[in-house]
């Protein structure tokens, strides 16, 4: 599903114009972005957890110039869905 297929279900469902449902959406995103970015985690109980993780330095190749390299320990962020959530998909959605 593509952001404008979420907007458009949530505008047909609850009858408000796609518009505004458009600007909630980026809102939404817009601070969950800024808030994991400062260092911040958002809990959305039911749904998930946006959350910050670290990754510890590790050593990598450089395949064409065959030479080790190391890569520094750095941030990422991360979605945890909750249990709920995840029992949903598991019930849900058949293996392929």
């Amino acid at each position: 599903m593509t952001k404008a297929e979420l907007v458009s279900k949530i505008s047909d469902q609850l009858g408000i114009e796609k518009g505004d449902v458009l600007a909630t959406v980026e809102s939404f995103m817009n601070e969950v972005k800024s808030s994991v970015a400062s260092g911040n985690n958002v809990y959305l109980r039911g749904f998930g957890s946006f959350i910050v993780k670290t990754r510890a330095e590790k050593t990598g190749r450089n395949i064409s110039k065959n030479t080790t390299i190391t890569i520094p320990a750095h941030n990422i962020p991360a979605f945890k869905p909750a249990k709920v959530f995840v029992q949903s998909v598991k019930e849900h959605v058949k293996v392929k």
